[in-house]
């Protein structure tokens, strides 16, 4: 009985994708690695006919990966790298192998849309982009399964954290502190969840009519740790210091903490300060960080399970958003009013 490529793989310990490159004369393979597979293909039986061809389906079980990186900080930032070592571990699990999209092919310069042609991939994985992304735009409105685990937009599938709960969790834990001067520090507004995060802060203020202005929300000139930093100094500067400090990323909220501390202004005595994210450094900051936990695991699985799902039942493309639940890791930056 002839094997399919998933079996052929298993038994040598290699991903389809790269059988499926030797059945097909494509891709660079170790000449020593094309005759072992081809060897064990004819001695199974596996025919690489026209209508036997590396499954009928036509795969290459080959994902493609953009990472389009607007915070310029690349797969070394701690949140959206552990949401791709999940998603890469489930797909692998199912045979697939994952490949990074990029503009240059050699010395060629090619659009996502043209890399994904050549490379002949199955679906696309959006870890990071802008919806103004003219190449993003072309992606997500081409005939490939694609989704993503940060923008929304038209023809897209998103596997987003519920910032709205995330945001009401944080000023409901405030008041309960007995705070009600709460102040909001975000990132640079071109990425979504500090838009929206920033959005829902100021609906939430005033549905519980806590008193604030547009200073008391702070948008950051960066994604990192020295943006934080010079914020957390201007803050300490004023003359009516809020109570809390909700910052939309547990990267900058580290700066922010360490610019209040240059400023002799002590994290939780003077100031209580709010993470979000729940990177894996959290915990291990000084003070440890309370912070709202995103759970990058789920977020990765969920978004292989449904490209999968996409890909294997040939879904139609539509926008949808599948929000996943988030919860409040209570640790030392945060202490109840005295």
């Amino acid at each position: 009985m002839n094997k399919k490529i998933v079996d052929i793989a298993r038994d040598l310990n290699l991903s389809p994708s790269t059988i499926s490159k030797i059945v097909n004369n494509t891709g660079r393979i170790s000449s020593e690695t094309r005759e072992r597979v081809l060897k064990y293909v004819k001695e199974c039986g596996y025919l690489a006919m026209s209508n036997a061809r590396i499954l009928s389906s036509k795969k290459s079980w080959t994902i493609g990966v953009i990472y389009s990186d607007i915070s310029l900080i690349g797969f070394e930032h701690p949140f959206f790298s552990r949401i791709f070592q999940s998603f890469k571990e489930y797909v692998a699990h199912y045979g697939y192998d994952v490949v990074m999209i990029v503009s240059k092919l050699g010395s060629n310069v090619l659009t996502y849309l043209e890399w994904c042609q050549i490379k002949k991939v199955d679906g696309i994985l959006i870890v990071m982009g802008n919806i103004n992304n003219p190449n993003i735009i072309e992606v997500v409105n081409s005939d490939y399964p694609c989704i993503s685990t940060d923008i929304v937009m038209p023809n897209l599938h998103s596997v987003i954290c519920d910032d709205y709960q995330g945001v009401k969790i944080a000023i409901d834990y405030a008041q309960n502190l007995g705070f009600s001067k709460i102040m909001m520090v975000t990132g640079p507004k071109t990425a979504r969840s500090f838009y929206v995060r920033t959005e829902f802060f100021e609906k939430e203020m005033k549905l519980r009519n806590l008193k604030y202005t547009q200073d008391d929300i702070i948008t950051t000139d960066g994604f990192g740790f020295s943006s934080g930093y010079s914020v957390g100094q201007d803050i300490a500067k004023k003359e009516n210091l809020p109570e809390l400090i909700i910052v939309n990323s547990d990267v900058i909220a580290y700066g922010v903490i360490r610019g209040l501390n240059s400023m002799n202004i002590d994290v939780p005595n003077d100031i209580s300060v709010i993470g979000y994210d729940d990177i894996e450094f959290s915990e291990n900051f000084t003070p440890a960080l309370t912070t709202i936990l995103q759970d990058t695991k789920m977020m990765g699985e969920r978004a292989a399970e449904e490209l999968l799902k996409s890909i294997n039942l040939k879904l139609p493309k539509t926008q949808k958003i599948t929000y996943l639940p988030v919860t409040l890791i209570e640790r030392e930056s945060t202490k109840k009013k005295i």
